[in-house]
């Protein structure tokens, strides 16, 4: 795989994403869902232009809105080639229901993406029924010049670490809600009882609450179940 990449989605993920290519030597450009583009870019990065249609490989990042997400999709699905593999996040939406939104579903993949899970060592993927298996390989190259390891996953609503981490932080703001103990001191038990990194309000504030109700709210919708109610506190942000 040579090394041109395009980011597009919510920040700061896309940031986070833009950056480590940068480090490993991408030609990276990005676009973030913001009104108008952010006033500085990651350094090394540059500003993607929707008229071009040159790129090695593309991440489409967005979590937060399903419509904005639709309309990169469509919009890139339309400019790029075919045979231009696309690692769309798939934490809100699952890659089957992306795939129907797009003509080439063959080379449609879904990626793990949330803040902060790219400091660890391991990225999921979650391929759909149509995605090709040159795309799976895509997605295995790229993750290894990252720097990191691929692990394939069943395509579900939250994936594996990210619906972890948002219904860890979603109990926390229903126990905060309850009086059952305050936000540092819910951090505190975690870490110390459960020799977690970080507590669920800490990882509240770096992944960005945005991205946690939005994972949440998306879990709720499919499933249901009355123990993906997404807590008040969550609406809020």
């Amino acid at each position: 795989m040579q090394k041109r990449i395009w980011i597009l989605g919510d920040p700061p993920l896309a940031e986070e994403y833009a950056a480590l290519c940068v480090e490993k030597g991408f030609d990276t450009k990005i676009r973030i869902n913001t009104d108008g583009f952010p006033k500085q870019l990651p350094k090394g990065a540059k500003q993607y232009d929707d008229s071009e249609t040159t790129t090695d490989v593309v991440l489409e990042l967005t979590n937060i809105s399903s419509d904005t997400k639709r309309k990169n999709l469509v919009q890139l699905d339309q400019t790029i080639p075919s045979r231009v593999p696309l690692l769309s996040s798939s934490v809100t939406a699952t890659v089957t229901e992306q795939a129907t939104w797009v003509k080439n579903a063959s080379r449609l993949i879904g990626i793990g993406a949330f803040p902060t899970l790219l400091q660890g060592s391991l990225i999921e993927f979650a391929p759909s029924h149509l995605t090709d298996s040159s795309t799976r390989t895509a997605a295995e190259e790229l993750t290894l010049l990252l720097g990191k390891s691929a692990a394939f996953v069943e395509d579900s609503v939250g994936l594996v670490m990210p619906r972890i981490l948002s219904m860890l932080v979603n109990e926390a703001c229903f126990a905060m809600m309850e009086d059952v103990a305050e936000g540092k001191d819910i951090d505190t038990a975690m870490k110390l009882g459960a020799n977690y990194p970080r507590g669920p309000v800490e990882w509240a504030e770096r992944i960005g609450v945005k991205h946690v109700h939005a994972v949440v709210s998306a879990l709720y919708k499919h499933f249901g179940e009355d123990r993906y109610r997404c807590a008040p506190l969550l609406h809020k942000a």
